[in-house]
C-alpha cells in the first residue's frame, strides 16, 4: 500500500484554543544549578515589522549537557526542577524573553561535542511548517568547533549567535528574521 504526506496546513492565529497551557518562559526550577540568562528579542517579517502572534519553542540541555527525556542515556545529572522545554509568544510588538540557563554542551555526530546551545522552533501565521533554528552563545569558544555552525556560511553566523544586551553576559539579545537579508538561518528538519 502507498501512502502520501498529507499537505501541510498555515498556523496560527489560533494558539490560545489548545497552546496557552504549555506557556512557560521560565525554565529555570528552584535548585537548578548553572548561569542562569536572560534571552529577549523580537520577531520581524520581510518588511522589519514585528509579528505580534507568533510562538517559539525552546529546547536544551541542561548546565551538565543532559537533555530532560528518556531517550538521552547519558550518564550525567538530571535536575527535577529543569524541563529543557519552553513555549513563549510575542507580544504586540514582536517582543519575547525568557529565563533559562546556559546548557552544557552535547554530543553531536560521532560523538564530538557541540557548542552549548538552544533549539528553537517558530510558529506564526502564514507559515506553512515550524521553522527551526538555533541560539548560539556569545564569546563562546566551542563555537568554532560546532558541526552545525560550521554549515553556515561565515557571513550569516551571527543570526544563530545572540549579543550581550547592556554589556552583561546574563542578558540576551536574539532576534527572528523571517525574511529579507538579514534573515535568520533556518534549518531543514
Amino acid at each position: 500500500m502507498n501512502f502520501q504526506a498529507t499537505t501541510s496546513q498555515t498556523v496560527g492565529p489560533f494558539f490560545s484554543i489548545g497552546l496557552t497551557w504549555l506557556n512557560q518562559d521560565n525554565l529555570v526550577g528552584p535548585g537548578v544549578t548553572g548561569e542562569r540568562v536572560k534571552i529577549g528579542g523580537r520577531v520581524l517579517d520581510g518588511d522589519g515589522k514585528p509579528v505580534p502572534d507568533a510562538m517559539i519553542e525552546v529546547w536544551q540541555a541542561n548546565a551538565h549537557g543532559k537533555y530532560a527525556h528518556p531517550e538521552d542515556k547519558q550518564e550525567k545529572s538530571l535536575e527535577p526542577g529543569f524541563r529543557g522545554f519552553g513555549r513563549i509568544f510575542s507580544d504586540e510588538n514582536g517582543q519575547f524573553r525568557f529565563i533559562t540557563i546556559k546548557p552544557g554542551q552535547v554530543p553531536g555526530p560521532e560523538g564530538k561535542p557541540q557548542a552549548p546551545h538552544i533549539v528553537v522552533s517558530v510558529f506564526a501565521r502564514g507559515l506553512l511548517r515550524r521553522l527551526v533554528t538555533r541560539i548560539y552563545f556569545p564569546d563562546e569558544p566551542s563555537n568554532a568547533a560546532d558541526f552545525v555552525l560550521k554549515l553556515v556560511e561565515p557571513a550569516r553566523r551571527d543570526t544563530l549567535i545572540a549579543r550581550k544586551a547592556g554589556g552583561q553576559a546574563t542578558v540576551l539579545e536574539w532576534n527572528v528574521i523571517l525574511q529579507g537579508p538579514e534573515e535568520t538561518v533556518f534549518f531543514d528538519c
